[in-house]
């Protein structure tokens, strides 16, 4: 399992990696098309480069204002939030569901709402902030968690699992079970695979939200490094938009469409 959690970490890794360094090109791009679109310098060259920049300068503005304020898009790089989530969906990310960012920074300008248990959010991994996990909120702050036997329990409420049978990839849910699990939000799915697993009991801290990936198996979540603060939330994932593994049991049309539950 252990291998399994350091294939994770560098799976999430390169993908943050490569987001980060779009909006960091792309918030360049933006202020150098702005710039030069203000020049007025009576030299051909400079004059060609200034009309470009007017032109393409709107286009920037406004993918930036969108991926920073708006919606986000991200792909899934792991197997952590299995069966909700595959390899190689590509997800949409509502970024201002709780609060309002400046980009490039954790700078929050407004909130708005704050996590609801079931969610399944995107948040900087509070051991390395360069880095984006997506997890579902299991408790929010002042819960009480206890994981017993593979189940939950949240303030003394116990999350019910219904098992069900249903047309997943053989390789990827492997001997596993798939359940509906049940609180009082929502139902939503998860993974449980046939081996032992530790139980726990912790009290969610002020300002911070405790996570679990839907593979609760083979996931690194809250029950390893703690919760995530309140200042790390990136967005909701609420929509897969497009699905590419030639690797995968599933087809396009299997997955692309589908709202996150």
């Amino acid at each position: 399992m252990l291998k399994y959690l350091e294939k994770l970490s560098i799976n999430s890794y390169l993908q943050r990696k490569n987001r980060m360094d779009f909006t960091l090109i792309l918030v360049v791009l933006t202020l150098f098309t702005g710039l030069f679109s203000l020049l007025k310098i009576n030299k051909p060259i400079i004059s060609r480069i200034s009309e470009f920049s007017s032109s393409i300068f709107p286009v920037l503005f406004v993918v930036l204002l969108i991926r920073s304020f708006f919606i986000e898009p991200y792909k899934i790089p792991s197997g952590s939030m299995i069966p909700t989530l595959m390899i190689g969906d590509f997800i949409l990310v509502d970024k201002n569901i709780y609060g309002y960012k400046l980009p490039l920074t954790n700078y929050t300008l407004i909130k708005n709402e704050t996590p609801k248990r079931g969610d399944v959010i995107v948040f900087k991994y509070p051991e390395n902030k360069n880095i984006n996990y997506i997890k579902r909120v299991i408790g929010i702050p002042g819960d009480l968690i206890i994981y017993k036997d593979k189940t939950l329990f949240v303030n003394g409420n116990k999350y019910n699992q219904i098992k069900i049978s249903h047309n997943f990839d053989p390789v990827e849910i492997a001997n596993g079970t798939v359940s509906y699990e049940q609180n009082e939000f929502k139902d939503y799915l998860i993974l449980n695979q046939n081996e032992s697993t530790f139980n726990f009991k912790y009290k969610v801290p002020p300002k911070s939200y405790f996570v679990l990936g839907d593979n609760r198996d083979n996931s690194n979540d809250s029950r390893f490094w703690g919760p995530v603060p309140e200042e790390n939330l990136v967005g909701k994932a609420f929509y897969i938009w497009m699905f590419w593994n030639f690797d995968s049991y599933y087809n396009f049309f299997d997955r692309a469409g589908n709202h996150i539950e």
